[in-house]
């Protein structure tokens, strides 16, 4: 680590670690501005920004700090013909684009000098993502919080077929990563870089209630759930939305029965309306790891560290 990845390189940042996009908890400035300043790569998630909230995002960030970071942008969000308009005006670093194809932005940022990762969760999408001139590749796992691959594959088999397929190609590894040791296996099975989502909704920058920051502290490896299979699924914290999608899922429920309940109820229900019980409190596995809620400068500084201390006792 001390002498860099291909990602840390490709970026101009410290140390691999990123923060990962996240709807809500990292669509501000505190975030991102506080990961990329303590060296990493900090990442604006603008699926649920408004245009001139974005604009604002980002110049705060450059007023925060002088290093890189990302802006995240999901594809499929309404609107997203004009979020590409005013990120070319805004030519951010870094653009992780996920959930949708790169022929919609890829040779126009690449042309503005914007460094292009594209998000994916399989091999042949990775293959699609490289040969098309995407500069590094966010692999997805089925750990990760949010929308996990459709076929739930883990991260570490789908990193090292992704690797395998595509051994030149710089790749952030995505999902189940929490502390140190996560880092350092993340390298070790052929990733540049690790990212951070849940890790990071616990800490006083997240744009989420406090209350949503203590389920994650409290929750165990084993409290999420993966609902909503051909509705754009999601692992999300149990309760009693995911109680309820599970049940029409088991007895049976047809399509339009399982989508009725799926689309009625957002993030935005837990994050902003505040029901915990009722909406989608997304998180990864990873959550079970985490306990404790610390700045997310001091968050970056002990992967750091735990990761230099078992390369130490591996070395050993």
């Amino acid at each position: 680590m001390s002498r860099g990845t291909r990602i840390t390189r490709l970026l101009g940042i410290d140390l691999p670690i990123v923060q990962a996009g996240m709807s809500w908890a990292s669509s501000n400035v505190a975030l991102p501005a506080a990961v990329s300043g303590a060296g990493g790569l900090g990442t604006l998630a603008v699926g649920p920004m408004r245009l001139t909230d974005i604009e604002a995002a980002i110049a705060g960030i450059r007023v925060q700090t002088d290093r890189s970071f990302a802006v995240n942008l999901p594809l499929y969000r309404k609107g997203a013909e004009e979020v590409m308009d005013l990120l070319a005006d805004l030519r951010p670093p870094v653009l992780v684009a996920s959930q949708g194809g790169t022929a919609r932005y890829l040779d126009r940022f690449k042309g503005l000098g914007v460094i292009c990762i594209h998000t994916v969760a399989s091999v042949a999408h990775a293959q699609k993502a490289a040969a098309a001139g995407a500069d590094a590749l966010n692999v997805v796992g089925s750990e990760a919080g949010g929308h996990p691959p459709p076929d739930l594959v883990s991260g570490h088999v789908l990193l090292r077929a992704v690797r395998r397929a595509l051994p030149d190609i710089p790749i952030i590894s995505s999902g189940g990563w929490a502390d140190g040791a996560g880092l350092v296996a993340a390298l070790a099975l052929g990733a540049d870089a690790a990212a951070f989502g849940t890790r990071f909704i616990a800490t006083p920058e997240a744009g989420v209630s406090a209350a949503y920051k203590d389920r994650v502290v409290k929750a165990g490896v084993a409290d999420t759930r993966v609902v909503g299979r051909d509705l754009g699924m999601i692992r999300a914290l149990r309760n009693g939305f995911t109680d309820r999608m599970e049940a029409l899922e088991q007895e049976g429920a047809s399509l339009d029965a399982r989508r009725s309940l799926f689309s009625s109820i957002t993030l935005r229900t837990a994050v902003i309306d505040g029901d915990l019980d009722g909406g989608k409190v997304e998180a990864g596995q990873s959550a079970g790891l985490i306990d404790e809620i610390a700045p997310a400068a001091d968050v970056v500084a002990q992967i750091a560290e735990e990761s230099r201390e078992v390369a130490r006792r591996l070395r050993s």
